[in-house]
């Protein structure tokens, strides 16, 4: 089979078109608004009556409300169960990811300003939070590591983990192995929109949880945005994407080996390889080529785009504008542009650095902003279970200082009684 390769050069001062035009490469988003809304309705409504229906429809199982929630013994059994060498991977992955996640926490920051009052800024994590882990192509284990490592790190209290049933109405025990080693003790067999709209909404069986992480197909994203609002979410996530800025000395079978990786996440994936060595490009060219010609005709690999920029600090720039999911800088000039880029999912430096240590041990999150949003978004972390809470207090005198100010303002806006409020305070 051959893979489907899409040739441009780029000029200084041209990237922001570049840009867009490697994007486009990327298919339209599915239309399936209006069906997400009617799912997410139903379970609303419904509760758990509306959500077994779904899981006969979307995923072919029957799941009794007996059976909804995985039992603890099943888990238990599933941990222990595990092969030894993907246990002892996992328990890697938990270690790195926590270790990274801890980092992340912040002290709570005292402000005392000059009236006297103190403003005291924490981030108090919510009590209960849910994450979707995909079990379509694959039992995301790892998607079990990043979200409820980096919970439990942020002090969420409560953590319902949920994934799709197989026909049979089973969880996958590798996701549920994966769950134990978590100290996950809260999973349930429901998958897709009607899963985070119980999450979202909660049901007799489910309580509803104040944060809603985790990736998934389009329907699973979509339904993630209706419910915003009514809980927060880590992101609306599409397709993969791996962006290599490489320059001379760059090694092109290791280039190409990593954009075949993420080509494995589906036809969907936007892969671009932008470099001002043309040999390097040919060589990438080539090698992916190979690949797709030796598989026996059964992958559809995406688009691959490959940009001749005419240095490498125009390669890298024209990168962090696609702003990707992930962006990998390779070969010596390349990568000592890496303090230039703003706005990637997370950054991968140097020969060694691939993305696939980033979706598995490297201890970096790998539920990462994509579609361009790594321009405003971040990866998950201990700060997606957080929001930032002000105390303030006041010592005596505090009031009295601040109440004819306050009032002042209050009278403008016409709100006579909020000035009353601190005039009274002042005496």
């Amino acid at each position: 089979m051959s893979v489907r390769v899409v040739h441009a050069r780029v000029v200084v001062g041209d990237e922001a078109r570049a840009a867009l035009q490697i994007r486009a490469l990327s298919p339209p988003p599915l239309e399936i608004e209006d069906e997400v809304r009617a799912i997410v309705r139903a379970v609303r409504d419904e509760g758990d009556l509306a959500l077994r229906e779904l899981t006969v429809r979307f995923d072919g199982a029957q799941v009794p409300p007996e059976r909804l929630r995985v039992s603890p013994d099943e888990i238990e059994q599933a941990t222990a169960a595990l092969e030894p060498t993907l246990a002892e991977s996992l328990r890697a992955a938990i270690a790195n990811v926590g270790e990274v996640a801890r980092a992340s926490l912040r002290e709570p920051t005292k402000v005392a300003l000059h009236d006297g009052q103190q403003v005291e800024i924490g981030e108090p994590a919510v009590r209960r939070a849910g994450a979707y882990v995909p079990g379509g192509r694959a039992p995301y284990a790892s998607t079990v590591v990043m979200c409820a490592v980096t919970a439990r790190a942020a002090g969420v209290e409560e953590l319902a983990v949920c994934a799709p049933p197989g026909p049979h109405g089973d969880a996958h025990p590798v996701i549920l192995g994966a769950c134990g080693l978590c100290g996950v003790e809260e999973v349930y067999r429901m998958g897709g929109a009607q899963a985070i709209a119980a999450l979202a909404f909660g049901t007799d069986l489910i309580p509803a949880v104040d944060v809603i992480v985790g990736p998934g197909n389009a329907w699973v994203q979509e339904a993630k945005r209706q419910v915003v609002g009514r809980v927060s979410i880590d992101g609306v996530a599409g397709p993969s994407e791996l962006v290599i800025a490489a320059s001379a000395g760059a090694d092109p079978e290791l280039a190409a080996l990593d954009l075949l990786a993420q080509a494995e996440h589906g036809p969907a994936s936007l892969l671009a390889c932008v470099s001002d060595d043309p040999g390097l490009l040919e060589d990438v060219e080539r090698v992916v080529a190979t690949a797709a010609a030796g598989d026996g005709g059964e992958s559809r690999l995406p688009p691959l785009a490959l940009v001749r920029a005419p240095d490498a600090a125009t390669a890298v720039r024209l990168a962090d504008l696609i702003a990707p999911e992930h962006l990998q800088l390779m070969g010596r000039e390349a990568e000592a542009q890496a303090e230039a880029v703003r706005s990637a999912g997370a950054l991968f430096v140097g020969r060694d650095a691939g993305t696939a240590f980033g979706d598995y041990i490297a201890g970096s999150n790998h539920v990462l902003p994509t579609g361009g949003a790594a321009r405003h978004a971040s990866a998950l972390s201990v700060a997606t279970f957080r929001r930032r809470m002000a105390r303030v207090t006041f010592p005596a005198g505090s009031a009295a200082a601040l109440a004819p100010a306050g009032a002042t303002i209050a009278r403008a806006e016409g709100f006579a009684v909020h000035a009353e409020s601190m005039e009274r305070r002042s005496g």
